[in-house]
């Protein structure tokens, strides 16, 4: 059987185009897609440092700095004997108590000459004991006129009332809806507010009503 040999010298020549070949091709590529490649020039400084010697009677010249004197300060100890009879000599002032937190304890409520806050926490709030209806103005009914007078009481820890305020009028001024509604709240009886089982001052909104009823 004959064989068929080949020169290599052959076959690299054939190799050879094809890859010639391909990179025209790449580097026509790279331009189509890089048109505008810029290049910088990076500046490189050169620094030369000289080391001197300096010489060992030079060194001897340079004077060390001068250290500052501190102050001295005498201190004076004194050792006292503190023998069995050394507590005669100390004085205990009790006018001091000791003091402690008891984050449990409800918050004491202002007496009854300081001012209500306006707002003020409470579990119950406060019962109505004794309700008075207002007297009807007597101008104002001949007028058919009827609405309703929002006031704002201050409700002690005794149940008494201390300070009324108007919230929203209707018709104030003497012979008016706003002073009838008053006059008749003076006379009502609460039971007070209470929180942590203690009562409490406190300020509420009352409707009072003026209704026609026929």
């Amino acid at each position: 059987m004959a064989q068929n040999n080949q020169d290599w010298k052959d076959v690299v020549a054939t190799y050879y185009d094809k890859c010639l070949s391909l990179t025209i091709l790449f580097v026509m590529f790279a331009f189509i897609v890089f048109p505008n490649v810029e290049t910088q020039m990076i500046a490189v400084t050169e620094r030369v440092i000289d080391a001197i010697d300096i010489m060992h009677e030079i060194i001897e010249q340079i004077r060390p700095p001068e250290e500052v004197a501190r102050p001295i300060v005498n201190i004076e100890i004194v050792d006292d004997d503190f023998g069995a009879d050394a507590d005669d000599d100390i004085i205990f002032i009790d006018t001091i108590g000791v003091t402690s937190l008891d984050v449990w304890q409800p918050i004491m409520q202002p007496s009854v000459e300081d001012p209500t806050p306006r707002w003020v926490p409470f579990e119950e709030a406060p019962v109505i004991l004794r309700r008075v209806p207002p007297v009807y103005p007597e101008s104002l009914r001949r007028l058919r006129m009827q609405g309703t007078v929002i006031l704002e009481a201050e409700i002690l820890t005794d149940g008494s009332i201390r300070e009324i305020e108007v919230y929203r009028s209707l018709m104030a001024g003497e012979g008016g809806f706003d002073e009838a509604a008053i006059q008749a709240l003076r006379q009502w009886q609460f039971q007070p507010a209470r929180s942590g089982g203690r009562p409490v001052a406190c300020w509420i909104r009352i409707p009072i009503v003026f209704e026609l009823s026929n």
